[in-house]
């Protein structure tokens, strides 16, 4: 099982150049973001967590910026978005957003992508939380059209256009793999039929993880990577979550100033070790 680091990244933590520099350094495979454009005031959806909404919620920065800084200095780290709200998003923008971030990664991007949980975040994009779900689906199929043909058309009931030319096109071939988040019923038949890999959050159980993994087995797409995005720094979570067959386990690091991050990330780089050493 491979380790990463999930995060936050705002305006009061540690940059995402040296976040990911840092990361790197330390033998972690990938650093995947979070995303929210902004927090309505009102906040009437409740918070999935149970309490209050986090501070680091209110003031995230642009993943793909924020991506693209920690490129600059790194070389071989998975640069991941965990995940964007793409039914908040302007498809054909986005389309060149994130191939123009896997250009100048070299091939390292990885989009995950959700359904997201706040109503009024959507609402304020102009999106029908009632069929957020159909309207990500065709998201999806569009951005594999403007990636990977010189002349993308799409006609949906929620994404529709005619030919046009957009690029760049992604370096990774046939494009990024698209992580799908969630484990609603909804958001597994995504999966199946649109993913290239499962990017769960730690709401999803190590046992969800077996019956996931048995679902994708049955319906013929058992090779679909699984990436853990905010798992506890705690041993016997990690033996667990390898036990069920996740893939990649991406530790949850608190968004902190940079002494006391990088401070985080060597415990957390010990813990790795320490697991592959058994």
């Amino acid at each position: 099982m491979d380790f990463g680091i999930s995060t936050f990244v705002t305006d009061e933590g540690i940059r995402p150049d040296v976040l990911g520099e840092a990361a790197e350094e330390r033998g972690f495979a990938s650093l995947f973001l979070a995303e929210h454009s902004h927090i309505p005031a009102s906040r009437e959806t409740p918070y999935p967590g149970g309490d209050e909404l986090p501070r680091i919620y209110y003031r995230t920065l642009d993943p793909f910026v924020a991506l693209t800084a920690a490129a600059v200095n790194t070389s071989d780290l998975v640069l991941g978005t965990g995940v964007v709200l793409l039914i908040q998003r302007d498809i054909i923008h986005t389309a060149k957003e994130a191939a123009s971030l896997d250009l100048v990664s070299r091939g390292r991007f990885a989009f995950g992508v959700g359904a997201g949980w706040n109503r009024e975040e959507m609402a304020n994009h102009g999106t029908d939380p009632k069929t957020r779900g159909a309207l990500l689906n065709e998201q999806i199929a569009a951005l594999k059209a403007i990636w990977t043909q010189e002349q993308a058309e799409f006609h949906g009931k929620h994404i529709d256009f005619d030919p046009i030319f957009a690029w760049p096109k992604p370096v990774r071939k046939p494009h990024p793999p698209i992580l799908v988040g969630g484990a609603s019923d909804a958001a597994l038949k995504r999966l199946i039929e649109h993913g290239d890999g499962w990017i769960p959050n730690p709401a999803v159980s190590p046992d969800d993880v077996r019956r996931v993994r048995r679902q994708l087995a049955d319906a013929g797409r058992g090779d679909l990577p699984s990436q853990l995005f905010g798992g506890p720094a705690d041993a016997d979570a990690i033996k667990q979550y390898a036990d069920a067959g996740l893939d990649h386990y991406g530790f949850m690091l608190p968004t902190l100033p940079e002494a006391e991050t990088l401070a985080l990330l060597d415990e957390y780089a010990r813990l790795a070790a320490a697991f592959r050493a058994e």
